[in-house]
């Protein structure tokens, strides 16, 4: 019977090896247009400690990143910039409904907002959102349409004028209008708009999150850039989830969510501060506090109530998106 009993259980064993090797030791992240730096960094902090894995990154706008996996991108997990990006793809099936709740804060590891990217010394004397609307600045900022990080400029502008002009949706619209009127040339994402601002010379202002503007100003410099924080800005979160129909498919949710655990971590959540985010981890948060300034933010639940009804009233076809932006 113990004979038996061996030769089952090293049966049994045989049988689970080739299961064993097959797991997958390759993660592919789909990310968005800016987070290329910040990924390749997460990426080496989480292979010191997961050894012999491949993380594979594909960036892009969120927007296109989800139609693409949809289309077929074979993306284990998503690190987007938009809440509605990843609702797409629960819709298309791809992504769970409850997705919110497999990681914290709802499966936003870190977050930022709009902010704004100046010519050194600031000569055209921008310090908030009412300084876009002057005829004598040019706004840089990608296409709402193509990209997450812009819809939160979109949004973040909104959310001033309803303030400033006491809820009057006819002043808000115009005064909307009037920044996008200041915008040269729309670029498809974030990283396009940088390259525009900062690289073409062209306008005056660049609108993207505090983490990239940061970024830009110590890459290119004081005497070529400087960083302004508006009055008040609109919180970005950085939603994160396992796409459940790759990983079951591949058999990688396992590392998938491994892989999205790290960047709760200390060590990951001290990477993404070293990038300019701003993070949930009280130590880590106050490791960097002397360098993110203080500014007052407002969420998508106050101002607009919520994803949901932002997405029918701004970004649906016909709605207010598509009547500010035109035939560009």
């Amino acid at each position: 019977m113990n004979r038996l009993l061996i030769l089952g259980t090293a049966f049994a064993a045989l049988l689970a090896a080739p299961a064993l090797a097959q797991q997958p030791t390759k993660l592919l992240n789909a990310s968005y247009d800016v987070a290329r730096e910040l990924f390749a960094a997460e990426n080496e902090a989480f292979l010191k400690i997961h050894p012999g894995v491949t993380i594979d990154q594909s960036h892009a706008g969120t927007s296109k990143q989800a139609r693409a996996i949809v289309e077929g991108l074979e993306a284990d997990v998503v690190t987007f910039n938009q809440v509605t990006d990843i609702d797409f793809l629960v819709k298309q099936g791809f992504v769970s409904a409850d997705w919110q709740k497999d990681f914290p804060n709802s499966a936003s590891p870190f977050y930022s907002f709009p902010s704004f990217l100046v010519r050194a010394g600031n000569p055209k004397n921008i310090k908030d959102w009412n300084d876009l609307a002057r005829d004598d600045v040019k706004v840089i900022f990608p296409n709402p349409k193509t990209s997450g990080n812009a819809r939160y400029t979109y949004l973040a502008a909104t959310a001033y004028a309803k303030e400033a002009f006491g809820g009057d949706e006819e002043k808000v619209e115009a005064f909307v209008k009037k920044i996008f009127d200041n915008v040269p040339v729309f670029d498809t994402g974030g990283r396009a708009a940088t390259t525009t601002f900062v690289e073409r010379e062209t306008g005056d202002v660049l609108i993207t999150f505090e983490a990239e503007t940061r970024g830009i100003a110590k890459q290119y410099g004081a005497d070529k850039v400087e960083g302004v924080i508006p009055s008040v800005s609109l919180l970005a979160e950085f939603p994160v989830a396992i796409v459940d129909k790759v990983a079951d498919k591949r058999g990688s949710r396992e590392l998938a969510k491994a892989y999205l655990d790290f960047l709760y971590s200390e060590d990951g959540q001290r990477v993404a501060a070293k990038f300019g985010h701003r993070v949930h981890n009280e130590k880590v948060a106050g490791e960097f506090k002397a360098e993110f300034p203080e500014i007052r933010l407002v969420n998508v639940d106050d101002v607009f109530g919520g994803w949901d009804k932002i997405q029918k009233e701004y970004f649906a076809s016909g709605a207010t998106l598509d009547k500010l932006y035109g035939s560009r």
